[in-house]
């Protein structure tokens, strides 16, 4: 395996937050974090790669290109939006939620998608794979490929499959083959290997769309880039509404993490803006029980041609994995997360399961928005600190994606037809967060997730 770095692995990171977070060196590290891991087999396609999207995030055309299908085809920019419902009910900081779950395909990643597909073309390729978790990676994917006239497929973990049918259905009938992964946890880490797999055999024909700030350089900086348009857009939308040009907390869920650096990017030079990024607690602190990286047992390793903190023994075997969300079920996470929480700048906790079903079901009761199970484990730590900040603060959600794909989840988790909501917002009701809390929340409230 070959690594492009010619200096010190362990220097220390330079510059400003957004130099750490956003724009690695030549050898694409993040401080000490990131670069190109991968065998000899795909060093010059990876290197066609970065002078390929070097070449076109310069090239005006390419920029009005992406713009006009992300205004006109996706509906950018999507609305920043006043919980005024869950705000009171909490009685504290002002809640807005960048409302992602708008856009086309229901999620942020079609940002991302109808980027790589267009730099697919400019490469002349004709073929894309892909993985996905939740789906949505898979179905912006689709979507993107079906618009663009290229061949897609798309690789699944069965167990993935199996929770996220609706969007394995989307996926078909956008014209994508939906290929399953049975090989090891058969989730998301699975699917990435297939579909690396896949590319490398078929390089002169294949791009592959990763779907997350993972993998070798310029994935990271790459798909950071397409997400930027989040945090862009919201930073204007709370001036023209709030008056304001950052809140005072910044949240989203961090799976690769995404979105995360999607809404983060906009303020991570304003030091008034805390940002925090939530993990998946699982089912309990025990590895394999859990998908928290930081605090959670990650180690430094390198997976899937990045070096980052990985869920793995000290043998780097890696660790089983376990979220509600199929979206936030992956044993790494992007190398700028690292590298910015080495800083200060960023802060990580974790949310459980139980805790994550309770702000999908408050978001759903208190402002009539289903969001995706990954985007609940933010609304989630958002319940848990938003009664202990002042009325004239601010905090900032990204509402990455709609919970429409996750009603089987909901539902089999909940166990009886109104399951958590009756009793979280019953409780709410009465005014008893810590009641709420204790009742159906799990630990949200009691106990908060380590950053280490």
């Amino acid at each position: 395996m070959t690594d492009s770095r010619t200096h010190d692995s362990a220097a220390g990171p330079g510059g400003s937050a957004s130099d750490l977070g956003l724009h690695p060196d030549a050898a694409g590290y993040f401080g000490a974090y990131g670069g190109r891991f991968v065998p000899e087999t795909l060093m010059a396609p990876v290197e066609e790669l970065a002078a390929a999207y070097d070449a076109a995030r310069q090239n005006p055309e390419f920029r009005r290109r992406l713009d006009d299908l992300l205004k006109n085809y996706c509906g950018r920019p999507t609305p920043l939006y006043l919980a005024e419902s869950l705000s009171d009910h909490l009685g504290g900081a002002r809640i807005y939620l960048k409302r992602e779950d708008l856009l086309h395909t229901g999620a942020h990643k079609i940002n991302n998608a109808l980027g790589q597909c267009l730099l697919t073309r400019e490469m002349g390729k004709t073929r894309v794979v892909a993985e996905t978790g939740a789906g949505q990676h898979g179905v912006a994917t689709a979507t993107a490929t079906a618009l663009l006239g290229l061949d897609c497929i798309v690789y699944m973990g069965e167990e993935d499959m199996r929770r996220q049918r609706p969007n394995v259905e989307r996926m078909r009938l956008l014209g994508a083959e939906v290929v399953p992964v049975d090989a090891g946890t058969r989730t998301l880490k699975d699917a990435i290997n297939e579909a690396m797999r896949d590319w490398v055999t078929n390089l002169d024909t294949t791009h592959y769309v990763l779907g997350s700030v993972l993998g070798p350089d310029p994935f990271p900086r790459m798909v950071a880039e397409f997400h930027r348009v989040i945090g862009d857009e919201a930073k204007v939308q709370l001036e023209e509404q709030a008056g304001r040009s950052g809140p005072d907390l910044a949240v989203a869920c961090v799976g690769g993490g995404s979105n995360s650096i999607g809404l983060f990017a906009a303020f991570l030079d304003d030091p008034d803006v805390k940002l925090l990024g939530v993990e998946a607690g699982g089912s309990g602190p025990g590895l394999g029980e859990h998908a928290a990286r930081f605090g959670g047992g990650g180690l430094l390793g390198v997976l899937h041609g990045t070096r980052t903190l990985v869920l793995q023994d000290e043998e780097g075997q890696i660790h089983p994995t376990h979220s509600v969300s199929a979206g936030l079920d992956y044993p790494a996470v992007g190398p700028m997360h690292v590298a910015l929480h080495d800083t200060g700048r960023t802060e990580y906790t974790r949310v459980d399961d139980e805790a994550a079903l309770g702000g999908f079901h408050i978001l759903a009761e208190k402002e009539g928005i289903l969001p995706a199970l990954e985007t609940a484990h933010a609304i989630a730590e958002v319940v848990r600190r938003a009664p202990e900040m002042g009325r004239d603060e601010i905090i900032l959600v990204n509402l990455s994606g709609r919970g429409d794909k996750d009603l089987a989840s909901v539902l089999e988790f909940d166990g009886r037809p109104r399951g958590i909501q009756a009793d979280a917002v019953e409780a709410a009701e009465d005014g008893k967060v810590e009641a709420l809390a204790e009742h159906r929340f799990g630990a949200l409230g009691r106990t908060r997730g380590e950053s280490a």
